[in-house]
């Protein structure tokens, strides 16, 4: 076992990733079917995620989005992920003279080398939800 240390790991350099508007439902519960891969951690030391950002990218119907942790192997194995949280969002309409909400998952947690986040909606939507991970590689 590792001694203990008092020392505080910071990130070497920061990381944000995302995906393209996700548009396509995907009700599968197990992190199988199609996903977007919106962080992957450095292959060599890992990484870090600290929150997961939201915003409409047009008029939508209300859906769910499902966080999945996977272990870096492909995502059709159930066992190779896992569901780490969900959020709903609400539906959208896009204007002109107004800003649609934005919305944001806390993670903040270390994966390690080569681990990805992947995300899916519920229900198929019109305009998409762009997807942004802000953190760190190790």
């Amino acid at each position: 076992m590792a001694a203990p240390s008092n020392v505080p790991i910071y990130s070497r350099v920061a990381d944000i990733q995302w995906g393209a508007p996700l548009t396509t439902a995907n009700t599968a519960m197990d992190g199988t079917g199609t996903v977007t891969t919106v962080f992957t951690a450095d292959a060599t030391n890992g990484g870090f995620v600290q929150k997961l950002r939201l915003r409409a990218a047009g008029s939508n119907v209300a859906t769910v989005m499902r966080i999945f942790i996977n272990n870096g192997s492909t995502n059709a194995t159930p066992g190779n992920n896992t569901l780490y949280d969900e959020i709903s969002l609400p539906i959208t309409t896009a204007a002109a003279a107004a800003a649609t909400s934005g919305f944001e998952v806390p993670l903040g947690f270390a994966l390690p080398p080569g681990y990805k986040i992947n995300v899916t909606l519920g229900t198929t939507v019109a305009g998409g939800w762009v997807p942004t991970i802000i953190g760190g590689k190790y």
